[in-house]
This record gives structure tokens, sequence and C-alpha cells, in this order.
């Protein structure tokens, strides 16, 4: 009875069953061009206000939010639900494979925040859990940070859905390990061009047979700015 409603309502927790791991939304502002900042990292605020409160409602529902260090050492987000009611914040979690974050960086200064890195750095460890942060260290070959291990680590912690709002290099990484289950793409009525970032940085095709495939779920106006979810066919 209603089981596609169902699954809609319970998709973090169903995901977290079978899978091990939680659901996981990319979410992206860009131009109309596909771009998501200038070349020199500028990316506020490409869209509208009514766009970016529609975007803290997916955070409010989320169990955790995650970005990148790059993200934090570019804008230096709080990763806060700030535009609509909320009884409670989302947990933070940084992609920090050298272990660089700033203590005085934004995103630490409400506590409550998890640091994924592939280093072992006590006394760093120890600075940040002062700040109420807590790191664990979950290197992958490369020596970055293992994603989906990542991913495994927020489902057995009870997480069951995570948006992800980083640039285009964990973006890319996300998508290039099949981690990503639905795009969030808030597309503003302006370009930037060629020499603008675009969303995620991975694989060079040489054949359209190798795109990444998409069915779109929603897609519908938000002032100004369109509103557009996708998942992988």
């Amino acid at each position: 009875l209603l089981e596609s409603e169902a699954r809609e309502l319970n998709i973090g927790f169903i995901s977290r069953m079978i899978r091990g791991r939680p659901w996981l939304r990319l979410k992206v502002a860009m131009s109309l061009d596909g771009k998501t900042a200038l070349a020199n990292g500028t990316s506020q605020w490409i869209t509208g206000p009514d766009a970016r409160r529609h975007a803290h409602g997916w955070r409010a529902r989320s169990c955790a939010l995650l970005t990148g260090i790059g993200t934090v050492k570019d804008d230096d987000p709080r990763l806060t639900v700030r535009d609509i009611d909320t009884p409670r914040q989302p947990l933070k979690v940084v992609v920090d494979s050298r272990l660089e974050i700033s203590p005085g960086a934004a995103i630490l200064q409400s506590g409550h925040c998890l640091i994924a890195c592939a280093v072992e750095n006590a006394a760093k460890a120890a600075r940040l859990a002062a700040l109420g942060a807590e790191v664990v260290v979950l290197p992958n070959a490369q020596g970055k940070v293992d994603l989906a291990a990542l991913m495994q680590e927020l489902g057995r912690r009870g997480i069951n859905e995570v948006m992800a709002e980083a640039g285009l290099k964990l973006n890319g990484s996300l998508l290039r390990e099949g981690l990503v289950d639905e795009l969030l793409i808030y597309q503003a009525p302006l370009l930037l061009g060629d020499a603008a970032r675009g969303m995620a940085d991975f694989a060079h095709l040489t054949e359209l047979s190798a795109a990444k495939r998409l069915q779109i779920v929603e897609c519908r106006a938000v002032s100004a700015d369109f509103f557009i979810r996708a998942r992988f066919a």
C-alpha cells in the first residue's frame, strides 16, 4: 500500500538499512551555462534569496551537511540552517585530507562537527576536540579521504540523509565514486562564461554514450531562479 510514497518518506532510512550508507544529495547553485563560481572563487550569490531559503529547507531535512576544505577556505561557511525554523541543526562534516582546517573557521564555532582526514595528527585533533569537533582518520590508497568509507561511517552513526554543498573537486570525487543519489540544482538566469568554475571535476568524456544519465524528478521556478531535482537513471 502506497509503497513508492512510503519509500520517499523514508528514503534515507531505507538506504542505510539496505546499503549501510545514507542517501546523498548533491546541492549546486549554478548559472544558466552551468558555472558555480567565478575563476577567482567568488560564488556569493549566484541565486536569489528565495532559492537560498528553499535550499535551507533541504538542509533542515538532512541529518548531516557535507563540504570540503576548499569550500571552508574559500567561503568560510557556517553551514547551518538559518532561513527557516528548525528544531535541530544537522551534523557538519568536512572532508579535509591533510587536516588543514583553521581552529577559527566559522564551521567550527557552533560545535557538532565531524572532520574526516587521511593523516594522524593527535595535537591538532585535540585542539579541534576542544572546540567540540571530532576527527576521524579514513585514508585511501592515494592518501585522500576514503569517501565510501566516510559514507559507511556516517551510516554507522545513524545518519540517514546527507546533503553535500562543496566545490568542483569534492563534487567530482563523489560523482566518480558513484556516491551521489540525487542532485539538487538551483539555476539562475545569468551567464558566467567559460573561465568560470564548473559544478564538478570528473573524467573527460569522448563519447556521449559515457555521459551520466539523469531522470528529472522535479522542476519548477523559485522566484527568478529554477530548481531541478534529478536522480541517476
